[in-house]
């Protein structure tokens, strides 16, 4: 009775991985392939690399102030010292700023790098999807990131409404 009943787990489980395709893609070597990827990628490390020397020449005249200041900071009076300190300060607040816009998480780089690669990240996705339709894929997974990815699912299998009504809600009715 046993040997029955595991074979016909071994059948159904067999024919349920049928059911399903699956593929898997490396975006990271898809994205080597593409001569528009890598001229992105140069423009962006130039132009980081430029900022990068304006904040390092920024900090550098920041240190050369304060060292200054140290330095004459017996000579000078009250008001003298007050005076070259809200200077530093005043030149710290410029040069994180300036860091700031370059490399923060909103800054010129983010953007810059937005508008250079999403396009081809978007031709990539779209080619994935095209493939993934012609030969009737119902997965594809990206092998490239540390954490593995599902980048197109068959929107067949997307169950989203059902745990949505299972909870009692209408789907479609988005609430703020």
């Amino acid at each position: 009775m046993k040997k029955y009943i595991f074979i016909a787990f071994l059948v159904c489980t067999s024919f349920g991985a049928f059911a399903q395709k699956f593929a898997y893609v490396d975006t990271e070597y898809i994205l080597k392939h593409l001569p528009e990827y890598k001229s992105a990628l140069t423009q962006l490390d130039v132009a980081s690399k430029q900022w990068q020397e304006q904040v390092d020449r920024n900090f550098g005249e920041l240190d050369k102030m304060y060292k200054s200041y140290q330095a004459d900071q017996v000579l000078l009076t009250d008001d003298m010292r007050k005076r070259r300190e809200n200077e530093i300060i005043e030149k710290e607040k410029q040069a994180k700023e300036f860091q700031r816009q370059k490399f923060g998480p909103d800054g010129d780089l983010f953007q810059s790098r937005t508008k250079l690669i999403k396009p081809i990240q978007d031709k990539v996705s779209d080619a994935i999807k095209q493939i993934a339709k012609a030969k009737y894929l119902d997965f594809i997974f990206d092998k490239s990131s540390e954490a593995t990815m599902m980048i197109y699912a068959s929107s067949s299998y997307d169950v989203s409404n059902d745990v949505i009504t299972k909870l009692g809600y209408k789907p479609g009715t988005v609430t703020n």
